[in-house]
């Protein structure tokens, strides 16, 4: 399997070489050569299959022979060792649990994946990669949960002072070892920006610099096993699929969509976001804007500038009316989130955090308008890691998981930095 730069198709590496370079030289994100349907007996029989052979088989193809199938399945039952139920909320509306992994948080798959294939290729190397990566929330984490002690990986995380829970930062602040955070004066975009900038950096190349953002084609593929695990779950209502999908950096829909491309019988897909809503406008006016990235309670996805857009709107072929048929986006800001948190708990006594909550949201317009279908909205982290949000809404309190018990009473350690300067003299 090749992947092409998105910014020049003649530019075409492995996946392996995908995966070390993260972003092409020429900024372009990696998108994959051929995309091949999977057998209709597949989709017919995946209730009879294990989560290992789901996603092996909807995985495979994009690795090729980079990684030896023996060494693919290992590395994917590593990364699938927790569960992704699917609760019912209430008639016809399910919530697709996703934080039941290491740092409570959807990210933990891709995470995972990515570690271990950067681990596979590193294994016979005495050469160091750098991941280098920004997040909004919970990338941090579960990068730095997955990379955690992999072989001649340093891991880098940049995230935006003051703008992620105190939980989300001890999770990628109190790990040590192999994994140094950066706290920059800004906001998300700035940090990707500089991610970015680095990475074409020529005075930086020495570093092997990679990124673990949902850019880099090991993050992002992965999440569409969770998209077919849903479909396995809930086949046996046979209705009609509608996802709809917290978007920040649109990589978890746009995996989703993925997933379509390759057979699964997903009827419509939502991408619901917060004030930050350069989608919504771009469907809405056909004018892709992007603005400066919003600070909200659904901090995850205060993203002004969403990298994956740009690979939805590839398969679709930048057919807009094509990409309207399967895709619609809706905006929500902090108050009726907020509300919604309250109404879903008092009326189903579900606790959804707020990106769950957005999700919901979006869900239910689309509902409105598709009659007849299940709904699922991805609920993509533990409401233990907005407790300063969830618990004074709903007036309760969150028990402590064991995951998050492990990092509450470790020392933070971070560095603060407000420049590129400062990054890539840190990195020198």
């Amino acid at each position: 399997m090749n992947y092409y730069s998105l910014n020049n198709k003649s530019h075409k590496v492995s996946f392996r070489q995908a995966v070390i370079n993260g972003l092409a030289p020429d900024k372009g994100l990696y998108f994959p050569e051929t995309i091949t349907p999977l057998s209709k007996d597949f989709f017919e029989n995946i209730e009879n299959l294990s989560n290992e052979e789901i996603a092996f088989e909807a995985i495979k193809q994009f690795v090729g022979n980079d990684i030896p199938e023996t060494v693919l399945k290992e590395i994917i039952s590593e990364t699938l060792c927790f569960d992704f139920p699917c609760v019912k909320v209430e008639e016809n509306i399910y919530s697709l649990e996703l934080f039941h992994g290491p740092t409570m948080a959807f990210k933990d798959v891709g995470a995972r994946f990515m570690s271990r294939c950067l681990g596979y290729f590193n294994q016979n190397s005495e050469e160091k990669n750098t991941v280098l990566v920004a997040t909004s929330g919970d990338t941090g984490g579960a990068v730095a949960s997955g990379f955690l002690g992999v072989k001649n990986v340093d891991v880098v995380i940049l995230y935006p002072s003051g703008k992620v829970s105190d939980i989300q930062e001890r999770q990628l602040t109190t790990l040590g070892q192999n994994i140094t955070a950066l706290e920059v004066d800004g906001v998300f975009d700035d940090c990707q920006d500089m991610v970015k900038k680095a990475f074409l950096d020529e005075e930086l190349k020495d570093k092997k610099l990679t990124s673990a953002n949902s850019i880099n084609i090991a993050r992002w593929l992965p999440q569409m096993f969770y998209i077919f695990f849903t479909y396995k779950q809930l086949k046996k209502h046979n209705k009609p699929l509608i996802i709809s999908c917290p978007s920040g950096n649109f990589g978890n829909i746009c995996a989703g969509i993925m997933a379509k491309r390759l057979g699964l019988p997903i009827k419509h897909f939502v991408a619901s976001t917060n004030a930050n809503d350069t989608v919504p406008r771009f469907l809405e006016k056909g004018n892709y804007d992007p603005k400066p990235s919003i600070s909200t309670i659904s901090n995850a996805m205060d993203v002004g500038n969403p990298s994956n857009f740009i690979r939805i709107q590839e398969l679709y072929n930048h057919d807009l009316n094509e990409f309207e048929k399967d895709f619609t986006s809706y905006s929500y800001n902090d108050k009726i989130t907020s509300e919604t948190i309250k109404s879903i708990y008092q009326n189903t006594n579900y606790i959804a955090e707020p990106h769950g909550a957005v999700g919901y949201l979006g869900l239910k317009n689309e509902m409105q308008k598709q009659q007849g279908c299940l709904g699922v909205f991805l609920e993509t982290a533990h409401p233990i890691k907005f407790l300063d949000i969830v618990e004074p809404l709903l007036n309760l309190k969150l028990p402590i998981p064991k995951q998050i018990e492990s990092v509450l009473n470790k020392e933070k350690i971070k560095t603060k930095i407000s420049t590129y300067e400062e990054l890539k003299t840190f990195l020198k």
